[in-house]
């Protein structure tokens, strides 16, 4: 997702101040008083990112009337549990870069890196229990579980030509949707705003989050390194088999299956097959789920009465639908 397009999409000044007053509270809150700590829990703050999650919290306050400072707190205790899985993911995937930089179990080692991880879920929970109360610290804790189930049956099913699009599903439910919704959610809550307001844009997250997420699935087959950060079918290469992977076998298991299994032996390349998960046919399959959620999304808005926020959240799908294209 591109920072820049998201400043065209978002002209609200109130954000990105916001969003900047984010980035301090953030560095404060993952620091520790031991220096060594300190340099890794921020190292991977000091690398970047688009910050989505975040942004996601502070719309969704908007809607509302609440404290600015609880808003941000709320959007920080998001990133935090998103960065600490980010620290964990590359144990987990023996990652070499994240965000253009060694990842952090490169640069230091497995350890340090699952350590850090865990000193910042720890900081999200204790920021969640001074200023946002029970009920936030409750739906972070019911959101980490769920992300790390997502994750659980991702690392089940790597390489497992068996598992069908129904199961792909609940992987990105949980390890990307869930934290998606809960960033939209605890926004409102920060916001103090309604209940209907408070369903709806947790409806419309959550559905923006499977979106975004087959989005990028469907990227990773089609862009070049240079576009997505990362050298195209890098999934399947990792024995990630996302949306069109599985509907490619579902078309055609024997044919697909001895294709992904001569790629994991390193007896076909990647990319002279590319085009059995890349084509028309395939992608025009994927396009049938995101178009599903796209109108579930769109549907959720019905409940939001500020416009302007309300033509946001639109043209934020818009914007994930058409970068699929």
């Amino acid at each position: 997702m591109d920072s820049n397009k998201l400043k065209e999409i978002i002209p609200i000044e109130q954000i990105w101040i916001n969003l900047e007053n984010f980035e301090s509270r953030l560095y404060e809150i993952s620091g520790s008083e031991d220096s060594y700590l300190n340099e890794i829990s921020h190292y991977l703050i000091n690398a970047g990112g688009k910050r989505f999650r975040p942004i996601c919290t502070l719309l969704a306050g908007e809607l509302g009337n609440g404290d600015n400072n609880k808003i941000i707190d709320a959007a920080v205790a998001i990133e935090l549990i998103h960065l600490g899985s980010l620290y964990h993911d590359d144990v987990i995937d023996d990652a070499e870069t994240r965000r253009g930089v060694a990842s952090a179990n490169v640069k230091w080692n497995t350890t340090l890196s699952i350590l850090a991880g865990d000193y910042l879920l720890a900081k999200s929970s204790e920021l969640a229990a001074e200023t946002l109360g029970l009920e936030s610290v409750k739906l972070l804790a019911s959101t980490y579980a769920e992300l790390v189930e997502g994750q659980t049956k991702e690392v089940q099913y790597q390489y497992d030509t068996d598992h069908t699009t129904e199961d792909y599903m609940k992987v990105i439910e949980g390890k990307t949707a869930s934290l998606i919704r809960t960033s939209a959610k605890l926004g409102a809550m920060a916001g103090n705003c309604d209940k209907k307001t408070t369903n709806a844009i947790s409806k419309w997250a959550w559905h923006n989050g499977i979106i975004f997420q087959i989005t990028d699935d469907i990227l990773d087959l089609s862009s070049d390194t240079q576009t997505l950060g990362k050298e195209a079918g890098k999934d399947i290469l990792e024995g990630t088999y996302t949306l069109p992977v599985l509907i490619a076998l579902s078309e055609n298991k024997d044919k697909v299956k001895k294709i992904l299994t001569g790629i994991r032996n390193s007896e076909i390349e990647l990319l002279e097959v590319i085009q059995e998960f890349n084509n028309e046919k395939i992608i025009d399959a994927s396009k049938k789920y995101l178009d599903h959620h796209y109108k579930e999304s769109m549907k959720s808005l019905d409940a939001i009465e500020d416009s302007k926020i309300k033509e946001i959240l639109i043209d934020i799908n818009n914007y994930l639908i058409k970068r699929s294209n």
